[in-house]
């Protein structure tokens, strides 16, 4: 198969791009995202109509946050979307007249980094994505393992800590609540709040206040060397670390991928995500190491992936 289009569905754009063989992105267009499910049903479409005039384009996969059934054609349930058992295949595919695969939004880049990103060279690989939230997918040997219903890599809801922290799913104490830009941002407004005094470089950033702290200042004030903003980052690396080595005693791969905005900060998180990861590790001694790697394809994995996923039907 040649040409298929891979869609990225965000909570502000969705992102369609058609995508080769080799992974490259010939053409890409972004439309609002909207709320209402039937305009979202529709804006998918004519992004991939729009994206797709002039090339002959096989298929189109579509990465969408939320839990996928095990045909890659329902919705079963979207955290921030309105979909619940949404059978979004069918509906796309009698707007655009070509065969389309759904696939869970972090499984689609964990797929694109496998085949044309860090993951380059490995047949088993875990990824996770630091963003808002914290999701990921499983490559075991060349698979992506979805699990018997479709809803596998989940690993944002596993529960480190419980009885902890309230989280958006419902239960308490989940991964993402401690490991995530979230929680990063919690770490620095606290911190912040409770000793300006090493803060000053990160306050002076907003608007003075601890609240008045965003994501894009704690990685400013990090690089200038403020303690608070350096020391937030080392809270999110240890529970990321910690939750690595966990991950390496289930499935024992040979790397581990870190993508996500959080990602994006390199050494800064990755460096101590390792420290992390090493000291937890059971028998870390007397074991192999899997390599901890930084995702390669940025924003663009979602989609490649999902264009690769359907160009493999």
């Amino acid at each position: 198969m040649g040409l298929t289009i891979g869609v990225d569905i965000g909570g502000t754009k969705i992102a369609a791009g058609v995508v080769d063989e080799e992974g490259s992105i010939l053409e890409t267009c972004k439309v609002p995202t909207p709320h209402a499910t039937d305009a979202l049903t529709e804006a998918i479409a004519d992004a991939v109509r729009t994206v797709g005039a002039g090339h002959h384009v096989e298929a189109v996969g579509i990465g969408a946050a939320g839990y996928v059934d095990e045909k890659r054609a329902t919705v079963l349930f979207a955290p921030n979307i309105d979909w619940r058992h949404e059978p979004l295949k069918d509906k796309v595919e009698q707007r655009v007249g070509l065969p389309v695969v759904v696939e869970n939004d972090a499984n689609a880049a964990a797929w694109g980094e496998y085949k044309f990103g860090a993951g380059q060279g490995h047949s088993d690989v875990i990824c996770i994505t630091l963003g808002t939230g914290l999701g990921g997918g499983i490559i075991i040997g060349n698979k992506l393992r979805r699990g018997r219903f479709g809803v596998a890599a989940e690993f944002g809801h596993i529960r480190v800590v419980p009885d902890g922290l309230l989280c958006g799913c419902g239960s308490q104490g989940c991964w993402e609540q401690y490991a995530s830009g979230r929680a990063l941002l919690r770490y620095a407004r606290q911190r912040a709040f409770a000793t300006p005094e090493n803060a000053e470089i990160l306050l002076a950033l907003g608007d003075g206040t601890s609240e008045g702290i965003e994501g894009r200042h704690i990685s400013e004030a990090a690089r200038q060397g403020d303690p608070v903003a350096i020391d937030s980052f080392r809270e999110l690396a240890r529970w990321a670390g910690a939750g690595l080595a966990d991950l390496a005693s289930l499935f024992d791969p040979s790397a581990f991928i870190v993508g996500g905005g959080v990602s994006d900060e390199g050494e800064l998180v990755l460096g101590p995500i390792r420290k992390s990861f090493r000291r937890w590790l059971v028998g870390n001694q007397w074991r192999p190491h899997a390599q901890v790697l930084a995702a390669q394809l940025g924003g663009k994995a979602g989609l490649v992936g999902a264009a690769d996923l359907a160009r493999q039907g």
